[in-house]
């Protein structure tokens, strides 16, 4: 009972940490100055996340042609750049990566 109790308890506490932020930044009109700077956060967000995952392996720095994250890494950044398709970067992206993998391995 006292475990249901705490994971209730805990869940509760996360959705109103999570929600007021929500709730309150709709009420507020942002000055523009913010607006404009929360427009690279996406990117930035997702940049943090992937960049470590392709120029380090096992840990350590691997910027040489034998990584085949890295390969894949800048032709799918290449598709992005050129097409602006998302499903074609994804696609370009994962069958670069296996085909790396496969050769590299």
């Amino acid at each position: 009972m006292l475990l249901w109790l705490t994971v209730l308890t805990m869940g509760a506490v996360t959705y109103v940490v999570r929600v007021t932020p929500i709730l309150l930044l709709g009420k507020l009109e942002l000055p523009p100055l913010i607006l404009r700077g929360l427009r690279y956060v996406p990117g930035a967000v997702l940049s943090a996340i992937v960049f470590p995952e392709l120029v380090l392996r096992e840990g350590s720095l691997a910027l040489s042609l034998d990584n085949p994250r890295l390969l894949a890494g800048v032709l799918a950044a290449l598709v992005a750049w050129r097409t602006r398709s998302m499903l074609l970067t994804l696609l370009v992206g994962m069958a670069a990566l296996w085909g790396a993998t496969a050769l590299l391995g």
